[in-house]
């Protein structure tokens, strides 16, 4: 089965595109980094599907991350999610971590893990865009602020693409802690004798018709089983999938990067107390870049 792509499509002959992201095996090497609550696992797995879909309405080599932030003073005995990001570049891969505290046993959905930022007006949720750098030019991201309008991703992630970017968007996503998918499909700008047959009828049926897809449908079918279901009766044109797998950035140059900021005494400090060597670990891939007295004398020589 094709379980970890995406798969675009356009409505021939309409200025209407969309996506479907899945995720399998690719989902499950972001999850299994930590031992993440089920709830925390179902949102992760939205929040890389959202990435997987968002990066695509995009013309950039580069990535964008999805970040939720929890902007509260906490105490140890509150359940809270404190963050959560999730990142897909133009190449395809995927990568996400996050962070909690206290007892999540009672919360089951994506949903109740998004809840976990505080009522609503509370916590942060933000879209990161950052082109690539091949030249070591100056290039500058993009941080959108995300309306946080429900404890709902899809719902929140649509009513941005409406309001900030002005592109009416269906976003509707799925994780059931094995799998997950989503679909987003986009009315483009087009022109005025257009308007009236697909204002008031094409784009309110497309809505209508994805609005039918069950959740377990998105995250165990097939992305052409998918829009065959929906769109049957459509003039559908669909590509080749792009594959998705996860993918992590770290290396050994970033880790000397950490060392340098760090400060050659702090440094040399920690390996002392270490007993010899110490090691950086990222939390995206579960990689250990160790150093000892020599490798950090190396790096401020």
């Amino acid at each position: 089965m094709q379980n970890n792509l995406r798969q675009r499509f356009f409505i021939e002959n309409s200025p209407v595109r969309g996506d479907v992201v899945r995720l399998a095996d690719s989902y499950q090497d972001v999850i299994k980094q930590k031992n993440y609550p089920i709830a925390l696992q179902k949102l992760l797995g939205e929040m890389l599907v959202s990435a997987g879909l968002l990066i695509s309405t995009l013309k950039i080599d580069g990535r964008l991350s999805i970040q939720l932030q929890n902007n509260q003073t906490l105490d140890d005995n509150t359940t809270s999610l404190k963050w959560a990001m999730a990142e897909c570049d133009s190449n395809g891969h995927i990568r996400g971590l996050a962070d909690w505290q206290g007892d999540w046993q009672h919360l089951t959905t994506a949903n109740d893990a998004f809840s976990m930022l505080g009522k609503a007006g509370e916590g942060v949720l933000f879209i990161n865009i950052q082109p690539e750098n091949p030249l070591n030019q100056n290039t500058e991201g993009y941080q959108g602020i995300v309306e946080r309008v429900a404890d709902n991703l899809a719902d929140c992630l649509t009513h941005y693409q409406q309001q900030s970017v002005q592109i009416p968007t269906i976003i509707n996503l799925a994780c059931d802690g094995e799998q997950a998918g989503g679909i987003l499909v986009q009315l483009l700008p087009h022109n005025k004798d257009e308007q009236e047959q697909i204002d008031n009828d094409l784009f309110p049926r497309l809505r209508m018709l994805t609005n039918t897809l069950k959740a377990d449908e998105l995250t165990t079918l097939e992305a052409n089983e998918i829009l065959y279901r929906l769109y049957h009766e459509e003039d559908v044109i669909a590509p080749e999938a792009v594959k998705l797998a996860f993918g992590c950035t770290c290396s050994e140059e970033k880790s000397h990067t950490a060392i340098f900021q760090l400060g050659k005494n702090q440094a040399l400090q920690l390996v002392e107390e270490q007993g010899g060597q110490i090691g950086l670990d990222c939390g995206f891939c579960g990689k250990v870049y160790h150093f000892d007295k020599n490798s950090i004398e190396k790096i401020f020589h």
